[in-house]
C-alpha cells in the first residue's frame, strides 16, 4: 500500500473519476458493439425501409402500367378477332366485305344468323350490266374491239 496517494483537491478526484469512467465506457461500448455486430442501427433500418418503400412504389407503378397495356392489347386482339370472324362469315354468305362490319351479334352463331338475313337483300340475281357503246371506262384495245364488232353490243 505504499503506492496510495491521498486526493487533496476536487480536480484530482474529477480526473481520476473521468479516467475510470472513460475506461469503463470504452469497455462497455466495445462489448455492446461486439454483441450487436452485423445488426442494423435504427437510422440504417429507417433508411433501408424508406428505400424499400420507394422501390415498392416504383414496382406498383410499373405493374399498373403493364396491366393497362395488357388490357389495351387484349381489347385490340378481341376487336381483330371479331372483325376476322365477321369477314369470314360475310365471305361465306356472299356479302360484300364493306358490309361485314355491319353484322350484329355477340358470338359466331348470331353473326351467321344476321349475315343470312342480310344476304337475302344484298345477294340476288342481278342482270348483267348492259354494254354502253360510248366506251365508258374501257381501255383502248377494248374500244377498238367493239368498234370492229358492232353486233356484239347489247341494248
Amino acid at each position: 500500500m505504499a503506492d496510495f496517494k491521498t486526493i487533496e483537491s476536487q480536480e484530482e478526484l474529477d480526473s481520476i473519476l473521468k479516467a475510470r469512467l472513460d475506461r469503463n465506457t470504452k469497455s462497455t461500448t466495445a462489448e455492446v458493439e461486439k454483441k450487436y455486430e452485423g445488426w442494423l442501427s435504427p437510422e440504417a433500418a429507417a433508411q433501408q425501409t424508406a428505400d424499400l418503400q420507394k422501390e415498392l412504389e416504383t414496382l406498383r407503378t410499373q405493374m399498373t402500367e403493364k396491366d393497362n397495356s395488357i388490357k389495351d392489347l387484349t381489347a385490340k386482339n378481341t376487336a381483330y378477332e371479331t372483325a376476322a370472324v365477321k369477314a369470314r362469315i360475310a365471305r361465306e354468305c356472299g356479302i360484300p366485305a364493306e358490309l361485314a362490319d355491319r353484322l350484329f351479334g355477340t358470338n359466331e352463331e348470331e353473326y351467321k344468323a344476321d349475315a343470312e338475313k342480310l344476304a337475302k337483300f344484298v345477294t340476288g340475281k342481278r342482270p348483267a350490266p348492259l354494254f354502253n357503246g360510248d366506251g365508258g371506262n374501257m381501255s383502248g384495245v377494248e374500244k377498238a374491239f367493239y368498234n370492229k364488232n358492232p353486233d356484239l353490243r347489247k341494248e
